[in-house]
């Protein structure tokens, strides 16, 4: 990949004391628009449980900007193990530690241990909204059809 084939927006990382050792998040592939990030503990997700994983580092997004989480599919289809809030938001006003709030949708323990990759992280661009209030909005074929309203026999 050349320096031209993607913009980088650098984004401050600070390395905690119980991060130390582990890998930065990274693009595993050329094409990845996620990094890997790994866990900074070892902990057994029981059956429907939750827990928010330590990663070990915080960081400071620029202005603009957010970091979603989100799941990594080999673990959601291989183990049921994925985000619950996905995508999860980092704001760039947030300090403290990027954690990843973790959910076992199976029927076994799932051990995770430092050093796993468990979720991917996202750079994005922020769009911040403007409210217009109006007394009507325009209409469209779809109207207030809501949940399955364009499929057809079988949708959701």
């Amino acid at each position: 990949m050349t320096d031209n084939a993607h913009s980088r927006i650098p984004v401050q990382l600070k390395r905690l004391p119980h991060g130390h050792g582990l890998a930065l998040p990274a693009y595993a592939t050329q094409g990845a628009a996620g990094m890997d990030v790994v866990a900074a503990e070892n902990i057994t997700l029981r059956p429907g449980s939750r827990h928010a994983v330590a990663t070990g580092f915080a960081v400071a997004i620029p202005e603009g900007y957010e970091i979603q989480v989100r799941p990594r599919s080999g673990l959601a289809l291989k183990h049921g193990i994925t985000v619950p809030n996905t995508p999860g938001t980092i704001d760039s006003d947030y300090r403290g530690e990027v954690k990843v709030i973790m959910i076992n949708l199976s029927d076994d323990n799932f051990p995770i241990q430092r050093g796993d990759r468990i979720a991917q992280l996202v750079l994005a661009p922020v769009t911040i909204a403007s409210w217009d209030e109006v007394e009507e909005l325009d209409e469209t074929a779809r109207g207030a059809g809501g949940f399955g309203s364009t499929g057809g026999h079988g949708a959701l």
